[in-house]
């Protein structure tokens, strides 16, 4: 099953599924949260009557209490970033202020220089539970979506902790659409970030260093996870910052990424004014 967060036509936030590039509104429920497990988005009716999926403006596909992001969660992305290997995931908070929906344009502050891509597989809580198992880990999961985590790197690196750089308002999409944990197999996806039409990065999340069982029971170990909660699985190798010579973010850019299963996220980069 496929889901898309969405605003009818009077500006309201809603919550339909996708049948072949047709969405069908949910009666009762207007966004995934923690109000919404998975068993309550299971049962919910949908209209009859549908609206194209391109006719509507879309909204990132949850609404989180907790967003967590995985750092060098790849080996080709340690690497090119010249440190060892993780023996423990990496781990730093984003916000749901933070979030956009596919189509929404990625905005450039005018006090970063160094504004960066990351494609990631996005991991989407739909059962709640604490100290969760390994072996239970993905009866959690309501599904996956697909997520660049934009970063300011000028900022991610004026201390040890990185948090400055990843979470600023209105940077990172996620989206375009939810696909249900039955659907797919998350260790055997190829991701690809494409900017502009340029391949910059391309790998198999079968290359990720921390699993997403892993992940699940780790970030349960030290917090309760709920439903609408949203794990950033972290980047392959090929990001800009790393490259030689560098590459960031311009007014204009076009960033697509794209995960086999689920789809592909297209943003604009725009500018964003200084007030």
């Amino acid at each position: 099953m496929r889901y898309v967060a969405y605003r009818d036509g009077n500006g309201a936030e809603a919550l339909g599924r996708l049948d072949q590039g047709t969405v069908h509104r949910l009666r009762g429920i207007d966004r995934i949260d923690r109000t919404v497990p998975a068993e309550r988005l299971a049962d919910a009716e949908a209209e009859e009557t549908g609206t194209d999926l391109a006719e509507v403006t879309l909204l990132p596909v949850a609404v989180p209490g907790k967003v967590f992001c995985v750092g060098l969660n790849y080996r080709a992305h340690v690497e090119e970033t010249k440190r060892d290997l993780p023996t423990y995931p990496v781990l730093f908070p984003k916000f749901a202020s933070n979030l956009i929906g596919h189509g929404a344009d990625i905005l450039l502050p005018p006090e970063s220089a160094q504004v960066d891509y990351e494609a990631e597989l996005a991991v989407v809580i739909g059962r709640a539970g604490r100290r969760i198992s390994r072996a239970d880990a993905l009866d959690h999961v309501l599904g996956y979506t697909v997520c660049n985590d934009v970063t300011m790197r000028d900022f991610q690196y004026k201390t040890h902790q990185w948090m400055q750089g990843k979470a600023w308002d209105g940077s990172t999409p996620l989206g375009p659409a939810l696909v249900t944990a039955d659907e797919i197999d998350p260790g055997k996806l190829d991701i690809t970030l494409r900017l502009n039409g340029a391949q910059m990065q391309a790998s198999s999340t079968d290359r990720m260093i921390f699993d997403v069982p892993e992940l699940v029971a780790v970030t349960s170990q030290f917090t309760r996870l709920e439903p609408g909660d949203v794990i950033l699985t972290g980047t392959p190798g090929g990001v800009g910052f790393r490259r030689d010579p560098q590459v960031f973010l311009t007014d204009g850019d076009v960033v697509e990424v794209e995960i086999s299963e689920i789809g592909t996220l297209r943003n604009t980069v725009r500018a964003e004014a200084r007030a």
